[in-house]
């Protein structure tokens, strides 16, 4: 069963997604990044080759044809299929359709009154469902 942790007050959920990103990486998982649409997606990998000096984070978008070789995939299409189910880090606004297929989600939730109202319907469901689940608020320190 998927393992779902939020991380809730986050200041800048696309360099929060980075460092989930390069953490999980570090750990050798392969990771999905699912955006809330193409604009965030388009940010997302821009910032992606600048977020770190000492880091390199290898991505593509999921339809490339490199995909499947890629450790981190980028997406703005909840229903794509990936080719691997390591880690989803769910920056969007809903639960994504399939992520019952990946052993551990994270959920972004920012500080935003939205965000974090869908963030709480997004909790709701998944304990309603049996998730397991934990949480972790962010230091905006």
């Amino acid at each position: 069963m998927t393992r779902i942790d939020f991380h809730s007050n986050v200041p800048d959920k696309v360099a929060y997604a980075c460092r989930l990103a390069r953490k999980a990486r570090k750990a050798d998982f392969r990771i999905v990044i699912l955006t809330q649409d193409r604009a965030q997606m388009a940010l997302l990998d821009e910032t992606m080759w600048t977020f770190s000096e000492h880091d390199f984070l290898p991505h593509v978008v999921l339809d490339d044809a490199l995909a499947a070789q890629t450790p981190i995939l980028i997406t703005a299409d909840p229903a794509m299929e990936a080719p691997h189910h390591d880690i989803l880090i769910n920056l969007s606004d809903a639960p994504p359709p399939h992520f019952a297929r990946f052993e551990r989600m994270f959920e972004v939730i920012s500080s935003d009154d939205t965000d974090k109202n869908a963030g709480r319907q997004r909790y709701a469901y998944y304990k309603q469902e049996g998730y397991p689940l934990t949480h972790f608020v962010a230091d905006n320190a």
